[in-house]
């Protein structure tokens, strides 16, 4: 085989390198900053209802799990969900939380919001004692957990 011929095929191979690697790139670079751009966490818990628990409306919505959205993008929550240990599961629907917003998921019955859900509930659901909130995304996937033991009423990261 000539040098010439070594020196094409070679060239050939380096240009396909070139180009497969350029457009391999962006879509890698994309994909992280996509990820940094959603962070969506649970922000604080209040657990144990001010006051006395006494089952009532007024009491179950004071019982509720802070979702914030750390990034500068927003996020659609339809068919997230927040489970306890218990497997109580609320399941979002329709809810486009903001870049930099909260939204509080109470445990009783009210009018969705912004910054407010309902899990439309007529008992508590968070254990006093100690607890996990899970929050998945609409793949199953794990997103954030947060749990508590003895002690106190709110736990805020």
């Amino acid at each position: 085989m000539s040098s010439h011929s070594t020196r094409r095929i070679a060239a050939a191979l380096l240009t396909a390198g070139a180009a497969l690697g350029a457009t391999a790139l962006p879509a890698t670079a994309d994909s992280s900053q996509q990820a940094r751009r959603s962070h969506v966490e649970i922000s604080a818990v209040q657990y144990d209802s001010p006051g006395r628990d006494d089952r009532s409306n007024r009491s179950l919505n004071k019982e509720w799990v802070e979702i914030t959205n750390d990034g500068r993008r927003a996020v659609n929550l339809d068919g997230w969900t927040l489970t306890d240990e218990d497997g109580h599961t609320f399941t979002f629907r329709h809810y486009r939380l903001g870049g930099h917003e909260s939204v509080r998921v109470h445990t009783g019955e009210g009018r969705d919001r912004d910054g407010h859900v309902y899990q439309d509930r007529r008992h508590y659901v968070w254990d006093n004692r100690s607890d996990t909130a899970t929050l998945r995304n609409d793949h199953d996937r794990r997103i954030d957990r947060e749990s508590w033991g003895h002690g106190g009423g709110h736990h805020r990261r």
